[in-house]
C-alpha cells in the first residue's frame, strides 16, 4: 500500500502537466511577429482581435481582422490588409521573414512612420506592397529588388528621399503598375525603366526628379498611364513617347521640359487625357493632334506655344477640356472648333488671338466655361453666343470687341459669371440681363457703356461682384445687393448722381466698395450702415455732406478709408481709433474742424494719414509719434496750432512729411533729422516756426523737396544733398 500512494501520486501529476499543455494553445510564427508588432504601435485599436485568450485554442491568426490564409486548412498567412485602420507607429518590429507565403501587404492610409525596412524583401513571394499615405520618410531600399514577383508599387504621399536606383529595375520583370507619388524623390529617372516591358501604369508626380525624360519610355508598349507632373524634367518630349499606343493619359504638367512637340504624338490613338502644361515648349502645336478623335482633355496651359490654333482639333468630337490659355498662340480662332460639339470647356486666354469669334462657337451646345480673354479679338460679341445655354462662365475682357451687348445673352439662364470689362463696348446694359437671376460676377468695367443702369438689376440677388467702373453710366444706382450676397462693388469714374439705396446701406456682406469720382450725394450718416466685413472704402470726388458716423468704429475690419472732397463737416469721431487694422486713412479736402483725435496714435498699422485742406485746430497730438509704420503724414492746408512733437522723429519710416500751410508755432524738433527715410517731401512752410534750424537736418540726404520757408527761422542752411530741391527763406 504504501508503494501504491507515490505511484498514483506521479500519475495525477503527469496528468495535470497533460491537461495543461492541451489548453495553451501553441503560437504559429506569424502570430508572435503580428502580436510583436502590434505592441510596439501607439495606436492600434482596430486590432483587438489580435489575440491568444478569448477562446482561440489553435494559436493561428487566421481569423485576426486584415489577415487572410490560404488552403482549405488556413495554415499560412497569405494577405495582410490594414488600409485606414488608425495605426500609429513603424515598421521596424515587424519581422518580414515570419511571412513566406504572403502575395500581399496592404498599409495605406495610416500614420506609419520611420523608415520602409531592408528585410521586407524577405517578403519573397509578395506581389502587391501599399504603403501608400503614411509618413515613412528615408530612401527607396535597394533590398526592394528583390521582390522578384512584385506586381504593384503603391508608396505614394509619403515623405520618400534620395533617387529611384537603376537596381530598383532590375528584377522587376512582373511589375505593371508602379505608384511613387507625392513624395521628395530626386534625381535623375535611370533609362532602366524601359526594362519593366508589362508596366501598365507609372506616376511619379509630385516629387523632384530632374534630367531628361529617358527616350527608353517609348519601349513600354503596354504602358496606359504616364504621369510625370510637378517634378523639375528638363530636356525636350521623346519622339519615342509616339510608340506607346495603350497610352490613354499622359501628364508632363510643372515641369521645365523645351522644346517643340514632337508630331509623333499623334501616334497615340488610345490617348485620352494630355497635359504638357506649365513647361517652356515652342513651336506650332502640331496638326497630328487632331488625330487623337479619343482625347477628352488637351491642355498647353502657360508654355511659349506660337503659331495658330490647328483647325483639325474640329475633329475632336470627344474632347471636353481644351485649354490653349497662357501661351504666344496668333492668327483667328478657326471657324471647325465649332465642331467639337463634345466641348465643355474651352480656354484660349492669355494670348494673341486676333480677329471676330467665328459664329459657329454658338454650336458647342454643352459648352459650360468661355474663356477667350486678354487677346486681340475684334468686332461685336455674336449673338450665337445665346445658344450656349448650358454656359457659366463667359470671359471676354481685355480684347478689343465694340458694339452692344447682345440681347441674345439673356437666353443664358445658368451664366454666374460675365466679364467683359476692357473692351471698347457701348450702349446701355439691357435691362432683359436683370432676367440672369444666376449672375454672382458681373465685369463691366473700362468700357463705353452709358445710360442708366436698369433698375432690373436689383433682380440680380446672388451678385456677389459687381463692377461698373470707368464707363459714363448715369443716373441713380439700382436696390443692388437685396440677396445680401454682394462682397465687391466698384463703380468708379462715372456720372451717377442720387442717394445710396437702401439695399446697399445694409448690405452686410460687403468687402470692398468704390464709388469714387461720381456725383452722388446724400447725408453720409444715414447713407451708410455698419459693414462688419468692409476692408476697403473709397467715396471721395462725390456730394456726401453731414458729420462722419462714430459707428464706423464698429467697421473692424477696414484697413482703408477715402472720402477725399467731399462736403463732410464735423469731427473726426474718435472710435476711428478703433480701427486696429486701418492702414490708410484720408479725409482731405472736406470741412473737417476740431482736434485731431489723440486715438488715432494707437493705429499702429497706419501708413498713410492725409488730413490736408480741412478746418482742423488745436494741437497736434503728441500720440502721433506712435505710428512707427507711417510713411506719409500729411496734416497741411488746417488752423493747426502749437509746436511739432518731437516724438514725430519716432516715425522713421516717413517719406512725405507735409504740415505746411497752418499756425505751428516754435522751433523746429532737432528728431526730425531722424527721419532719414524721407524721399519726397517735407514741407513746413507757411507757419510761424521760429528759432535756428536745426543742424541735424543735413541727415535728410534722401528727401527730393525741403520747404522751410514762409516762417521766422535763422540760423545756417543746412548741408543738403544737390539732387534736394530747398526753399528756405522766403519772407513771411
Amino acid at each position: 500500500m504504501a508503494s501504491y500512494t507515490p505511484f498514483c501520486l506521479l500519475s495525477l501529476l503527469l496528468l495535470v502537466l497533460v491537461l495543461s499543455c492541451s489548453c495553451q494553445p501553441s503560437k504559429s510564427p506569424e502570430a508572435e511577429a503580428l502580436l510583436k508588432w502590434k505592441t510596439s504601435l501607439l495606436q492600434s485599436h482596430v486590432l483587438r482581435s489580435w489575440s491568444l485568450s478569448d477562446g482561440n485554442k489553435t494559436g493561428s491568426p487566421c481569423n485576426w481582422i486584415g489577415i487572410t490564409c490560404n488552403g482549405a486548412d488556413k495554415k499560412e498567412v497569405t494577405e495582410i490588409n490594414l488600409p485606414s485602420c488608425g495605426l500609429q507607429g513603424t515598421l521596424d518590429q515587424l519581422s518580414f521573414s515570419s511571412f513566406p507565403s504572403v502575395v500581399r501587404l496592404d498599409l495605406s492610409s495610416n500614420t506609419i512612420n520611420g523608415t520602409i525596412p531592408s528585410n521586407i524583401s524577405a517578403l519573397s513571394r509578395l506581389t502587391y506592397l501599399d504603403l501608400s499615405n503614411n509618413q515613412l520618410s528615408s530612401t527607396l531600399p535597394l533590398s526592394l529588388a528583390n521582390l522578384t514577383y512584385i506586381s504593384v508599387l503603391k508608396i505614394s504621399g509619403n515623405k520618400l528621399t534620395g533617387e529611384i536606383h537603376a537596381g530598383h529595375y532590375s528584377n522587376w520583370s512582373q511589375i505593371s503598375y508602379i505608384q511613387l507619388q507625392k513624395n521628395q524623390l530626386s534625381g535623375k529617372l535611370p533609362s532602366e525603366i524601359g526594362l519593366l516591358t508589362k508596366l501598365r501604369y507609372l506616376d511619379l508626380s509630385y516629387n523632384k526628379i530632374n534630367g531628361f525624360v529617358p527616350s527608353e519610355i517609348g519601349k513600354l508598349r503596354n504602358l496606359g498611364l504616364l504621369h510625370l507632373v510637378n517634378n523639375s524634367f528638363t530636356g525636350s518630349i521623346p519622339p519615342s513617347l509616339g510608340n506607346l499606343s495603350q497610352l490613354t493619359s499622359l501628364g508632363l504638367l510643372g515641369n521645365r521640359i523645351y522644346g517643340h512637340i514632337p508630331p509623333q504624338m499623334g501616334n497615340l490613338t488610345n490617348l485620352r487625357w494630355l497635359d504638357l502644361g506649365s513647361n517652356n515648349i515652342i513651336g506650332s502645336m502640331p496638326s497630328t493632334i487632331g488625330s487623337l478623335s479619343n482625347l477628352i482633355r488637351l491642355s498647353h496651359v502657360d508654355n511659349f506655344i506660337s503659331g495658330s490654333i490647328p483647325a483639325d482639333l474640329g475633329n475632336l468630337q470627344n474632347l471636353k477640356v481644351l485649354d490653349l490659355s497662357n501661351n504666344n498662340m496668333s492668327g483667328t480662332i478657326p471657324p471647325s472648333l465649332g465642331n467639337a460639339s463634345g466641348l465643355a470647356y474651352l480656354y484660349l486666354y492669355g494670348n494673341q488671338i486676333s480677329g471676330h469669334v467665328p459664329l459657329t462657337i454658338g454650336c458647342l451646345s454643352n459648352l459650360r466655361h468661355l474663356q477667350i480673354l486678354a487677346n486681340h479679338l475684334i468686332g461685336l460679341i455674336p449673338s450665337t453666343l445665346g445658344n450656349l445655354t448650358e454656359l457659366t462662365s463667359l470671359l471676354l475682357r481685355d480684347n478689343i470687341f465694340s458694339g452692344l451687348l447682345p440681347q441674345e445673352i439673356l437666353n443664358l439662364k445658368k451664366l454666374a459669371t460675365l466679364e467683359v470689362s476692357n473692351n471698347r463696348l457701348t450702349g446701355p446694359i439691357p435691362s432683359s440681363y436683370g432676367n440672369l437671376t444666376e449672375l454672382r460676377n458681373l465685369l463691366l468695367r473700362d468700357n463705353s457703356f452709358s445710360g442708366l443702369l436698369p433698375q432690373e438689376m436689383a433682380n440680380l440677388t446672388r451678385l456677389e461682384i459687381l463692377e461698373l467702373s470707368f464707363n459714363n453710366f448715369s443716373g441713380s444706382l439700382p436696390q443692388i445687393c437685396r440677396g445680401g450676397s454682394l462682397q465687391r462693388f466698384t463703380a468708379v469714374s462715372n456720372r451717377l448722381t442720387g442717394h445710396i439705396p437702401a439695399s446697399l446701406r445694409n448690405c452686410t456682406t460687403l468687402k470692398r466698395l468704390r464709388l469714387d469720382h461720381n456725383q452722388l450725394s446724400g447725408n453720409i450718416s444715414d447713407s451708410f450702415g455698419v459693414f462688419p466685413i468692409l476692408s476697403y472704402i473709397d467715396l471721395s470726388f462725390n456730394r456726401f455732406y453731414g458729420e462722419l458716423p462714430s459707428k464706423w468704429g464698429d467697421c473692424i475690419n477696414l484697413t482703408s478709408i477715402k472720402i477725399t472732397n467731399n462736403n463732410i463737416r464735423g469731427r473726426i469721431p474718435h472710435q476711428i481709433g478703433q480701427l486696429s487694422r486701418l492702414q490708410l486713412l484720408d479725409f482731405s479736402s472736406n470741412h473737417l474742424e476740431g482736434e485731431i483725435p489723440k486715438e488715432l496714435g494707437g493705429l499702429h498699422l497706419l501708413y498713410y494719414l492725409s488730413l490736408r485742406d480741412n478746418k482742423l485746430s488745436g494741437l497736434l497730438p503728441q500720440e502721433l509719434g506712435e505710428l512707427s509704420n507711417l510713411e506719409l503724414l500729411d496734416l497741411s492746408m488746417n488752423d493747426m496750432s502749437g509746436p511739432i512733437p518731437q516724438k514725430i522723429g519716432n516715425c522713421i519710416k516717413l517719406q512725405q512729411l507735409k504740415l505746411n500751410k497752418n499756425g505751428l508755432n516754435g522751433s523746429i524738433p532737432f528728431q526730425v533729422g531722424n527721419l532719414v527715410n524721407l524721399e519726397s517731401i517735407l514741407d513746413l512752410s507757411q507757419n510761424f516756426l521760429t528759432g535756428s534750424i536745426p543742424s541735424q537736418l543735413a541727415k535728410l540726404q534722401k528727401v527730393e523737396h525741403l520747404n522751410l520757408s514762409h516762417n521766422l527761422l535763422t540760423g545756417s542752411i543746412p548741408s543738403v544733398t544737390p539732387r534736394t530741391h530747398l526753399i528756405l527763406f522766403i519772407p513771411n
